[in-house]
């Protein structure tokens, strides 16, 4: 005969909350910002973690991340548990979704998991709570081997792509991904001797280092940026002083790799917060470039270009390693509206292209809408454009561009020494 749980002590109204509460209730708030509102986790995080040092504020964030990493599969634990289905919105369901992301991942006290989850459904079930917590415990529960995905991305990723796919990409997205740097200059070769090198001016690092104390961040001779990202502005080779449109350049990693390739870069973003971290990084790396802020839907240049670079507003559904609220978020209805605002960026960025020149079109979107069928219905609409392949022996070993020249980086790359970001990369030719 088993134990029943112990009926959870009643605190005094007046009896202060265990120490840890107070991230865990951020944490709490974050994830409701993103399965409510649909706040990217990053936005929700400044106003849910006010206050807090910094120990909490990353703890609450690294909760609120592995709460959304594994949450259907936490939610396939919590069902099992309970005679009725308690519904997707109420806080008793969060917390333990919360409670349980602490237990079965990152592997928190027992007894802290459960002390801070009480307080939180004050007024609530916490009978209910205290219960689920213990049997987790008392049955050793234990989450599958890979993180599921929510339905219907699952089902619409292997319509466009495959199954296998959908299981290559359930493996990248049960862990956060490795730290990649991109250099100015060639690291010399007895620099940076626990890193691998996966492309010239790159290096990948284990997860759970500090950036800010890493050696040589103070000299600005490298930036955070997933090896995918940096192959836009790869793409274009060396400047040799032409000039170049980044549009669309915040946080600044494009601009700063294309500036280090000797381009003269114009980067241009809307977003004024954005922007201010993009010239923190081009005075922390003392790269030049000039930096507009402006809407490129109503921003024009007073001549045209050498080449343009639009890494375009998107769904974000290819950077979900690091991101895993975004597959919480994005529907068919926000990709069909990124869509539309793409095909206008396009057409205009098409006419800051010297002629001869060359336009690359990116988005970190797995998603055709936004990639392929993009570029298919703009050379429909300027028939005298055309593609520039893209070669092999451009890209990093073990990617290659596709039959039409594209390149398309699709989970399951690489995914022996740490994976990488979705992109589409088209690269356009000027008449």
């Amino acid at each position: 005969m088993t134990d029943r749980p112990r009926r959870p002590k009643q605190r005094g109204p007046h009896e202060p909350d265990p120490a840890g509460t107070t991230a865990r209730r951020a944490a709490l708030r974050l994830v409701d910002a993103v399965l409510r509102r649909g706040d990217p986790l990053d936005v929700a995080m400044h106003a849910a973690a006010q206050g807090l040092t910094g120990a909490d504020r990353a703890f609450a964030v690294a909760i609120a991340s592995e709460t959304l990493r594994w949450m259907v599969d936490i939610d396939a634990l919590i069902d099992s548990a309970t005679a009725q289905i308690l519904p997707d919105d109420v806080k008793s369901r969060t917390v333990l979704r919360i409670a349980l992301a602490q237990l079965l991942v990152l592997k928190s006290p027992a007894h802290a998991v459960v002390a801070t989850a009480l307080p939180l459904v004050a007024g609530g079930p916490r009978r209910l709570v205290h219960a689920i917590l213990s049997r987790a415990q008392q049955d050793e529960w234990r989450l599958p081997d890979r993180a599921t995905l929510p339905l219907p991305t699952a089902e619409r990723w292997a319509e466009q792509w495959s199954l296998a796919m959908v299981e290559a990409a359930e493996a990248g997205w049960s862990a956060p991904p490795p730290i990649d740097l991109s250099f100015a200059a060639e690291p010399g070769p007895d620099e940076w001797p626990d890193a691998i090198s996966l492309a010239p001016r790159h290096r990948r690092l284990p997860r759970g280092q500090a950036v800010e104390a890493m050696p040589g961040y103070s000299e600005g001779g490298w930036w955070i940026q997933d090896l995918a990202a940096s192959l836009p502005a790869r793409l274009l080779g060396p400047g040799e002083g032409r000039a170049v449109f980044d549009l669309c350049a915040a946080p600044g990693g494009k601009t700063m790799q294309l500036a280090a390739a000797g381009w003269q870069v114009i980067a241009v973003d809307s977003s004024a917060k954005r922007l201010g971290r993009l010239s923190d990084n081009i005075a922390r790396t003392g790269l030049a470039a000039d930096v507009v802020q402006a809407d490129i839907r109503s921003w024009a240049p007073t001549a045209p270009a050498d080449a343009v670079l639009l890494d375009a507003p998107c769904s974000a559904t290819g950077i979900f390693r690091r991101h895993p609220d975004v597959l919480h978020r994005i529907e068919p209805r926000q990709i069909a509206e990124m869509a539309v605002l793409q095909s206008e960026l396009l057409a205009r960025a098409a006419h800051w292209v010297k002629p001869g020149g060359v336009l690359i079109y990116a988005t970190c979107s797995l998603e055709r809408a936004e990639g392929e069928d993009q570029v298919a219905t703009f050379l429909n609409h300027h028939a005298s454009w055309c593609v520039d392949p893209v070669r092999a022996d451009e890209l990093p070993a073990g990617i290659a561009p596709d039959a039409s020249g594209f390149v398309r980086t699709l989970p399951g790359l690489l995914a022996d020494v740490g994976g990488l970001d979705g992109f589409f990369i088209a690269r356009l030719r000027a008449p």
